[in-house]
């Protein structure tokens, strides 16, 4: 913002109790883009103002998830306001959004995951490290931030269940397979005392000891990647809860159990995976029947 509005930062303090650094900060781009918009203070914006303030950005080109995005904080910022008195409505709750497209997210083949896995190989404290990271991330299916966020006593190693702190601060528990429990197993026995010259509470550590970060964890990923031929771009930590939903719904789970075992609210975020799965078999049909693609021939005349 070109001087800063008194009103916004307030809310951005409030904010701080409850949200992570990054989404404050995402907030305060987004209403500095809405004050920057209409040269003025944000808390003064009129349903015209931010109905031209829409235009524009549709006219500009914008994305429909950053149009989406920066009026959701918009919409956010009002409601503070009404909160606490100083607006009594919210202007930008009539505003419309542009439809957003649910892409299908991607996953890698079972042959492609157990590639990723097995290139996570090596007794060096790092790479016991990097394999228990692997193997979680598929094994249970969990958010970088989610792994990140593991402590020590986190994985249940006898009973094979992870306790998740997922988004909003929601606990889960998520059944772990005998592989990843081994591979954690490992780690905690040998190769995280080594990496531990700080006495930190964090499952994963880096080399020099402090708690991994989603850096971090992204390029472990691209380096496994890349030692199991794939393409390192393509393979990131999303990706191995991607693959995890998927494999589970071709395996014959449930929807709501792997809804579950996600952490989703919404059963109709889970429910992309189905399609995912059906676009899968259909691909495998294709691939792999005789009469799939069968040849158009010409009609026998002389029957």
């Amino acid at each position: 913002m070109s001087a800063p509005d008194p009103d916004v930062e307030r809310f951005l303090l409030s904010l701080q109790a409850r949200r992570s650094p990054r989404t404050v900060d995402a907030y305060r781009r987004d209403l500095a883009a809405l004050h920057a918009s209409r040269g003025g203070p944000v808390g003064d914006a009129s349903v015209d103002d931010l109905e031209r303030w829409l235009a524009a950005m549709r006219a500009h080109g914008l994305a429909a998830s950053t149009i989406s995005r920066r009026v959701s904080a918009v919409r956010a910022y009002f409601r503070h306001l009404v909160l606490i008195g100083t607006r009594t409505e919210n202007p930008a709750a009539s505003l419309k959004l542009p439809r957003r497209g649910r892409t299908l997210p991607r996953a890698l083949s079972p042959a492609e995951t157990e590639r990723l896995i097995d290139a996570a190989t090596g007794s060096t404290p790092r790479s016991l490290r990097d394999r228990a990271l692997v193997e979680l991330l598929y094994g249970a299916g969990l958010r970088v931030s989610e792994a990140m966020g593991l402590e020590k006593g986190s994985v249940a190693l006898e009973e094979r269940v992870v306790r998740v702190l997922g988004k909003g601060g929601k606990e889960r528990l998520v059944p772990l397979g005998r592989p990843a429990a081994e591979a954690v197993r490992r780690y905690l026995a040998l190769g995280r005392p080594h990496l531990d010259r700080r006495y930190r509470p964090e499952l994963f550590l880096n080399a020099r000891g402090g708690a991994l970060t989603r850096a971090g964890a992204f390029l472990i990923l691209k380096k496994l990647a890349e030692r199991a031929g794939l393409e390192p771009g393509r393979v990131h930590p999303h990706l191995l809860r991607h693959s995890f939903a998927t494999h589970l719904l071709e395996g014959g789970a449930d929807l709501r159990s792997v809804q579950e075992m996600l952490g989703h609210a919404d059963l109709g975020t889970t429910e992309l995976y189905t399609h995912v799965s059906d676009r899968r078999r259909r691909d495998a049909y294709f691939d792999a029947h005789p009469h799939a693609r069968r040849k158009s021939s010409q009609p026998d005349r002389s029957a």
